[in-house]
């Protein structure tokens, strides 16, 4: 890895800690709106992100009231769709339907969450994957003409 991929990726992970930070009390629940997930969409343009959104995400579930189940379940969930999501790339032409894509195995894979909050929480496994799923797909969905946006500035394919 180049000094200039590492130094991006952890700008990522910084600027996820930092949006994270904001939103605290409204992104360990099982109602969820961690705004920081839109960080998510950046694999999209260049799977190189991965790093720098796993330790983003890593890093914010320190301070998780979970413990370490946040460590294990939300960093493995994000490591599963973000390869999903790049493994499939080769497949899928387009940003946005890119973006579709992710924005779904996002959403699906919340059922991991559902998992974490039913064992450490006892809340209800299917009403939680509903509610966490909600909160990821809002978003996501709404990420994603933001990171778009983002893009057309900053080039986020070549960036790294």
């Amino acid at each position: 890895m180049n000094i200039r991929t590492l130094v991006v990726n952890a700008i990522i992970a910084a600027l996820y800690i930092a949006v994270s930070a904001v939103i605290a009390p409204f992104g360990f629940t099982n109602i969820q709106f961690r705004v920081s997930e839109m960080f998510n969409h950046l694999v999209v343009f260049n799977k190189k992100y991965i790093f720098g959104i796993v330790i983003g995400v890593f890093l914010t579930n320190l301070f998780s009231p979970l413990g370490v189940y946040d460590l294990v379940f939300g960093v493995g969930q994000s490591i599963l769709a973000l390869s999903i999501t790049i493994v499939s790339a080769r497949f899928i032409k387009g940003i946005w339907m890119r973006m579709i894509f992710n924005t779904v195995i996002f959403t699906f894979t919340m059922f991991i969450i559902a998992i974490e909050l039913n064992l450490v929480l006892g809340l209800p496994f299917l009403f939680t994957w509903l509610t966490v799923a909600i909160g990821e797909f809002v978003v996501m969905i709404v990420g994603a003409p933001l990171m778009i946006a983002l893009d057309k500035r900053i080039n986020f394919e070549k960036l790294v």
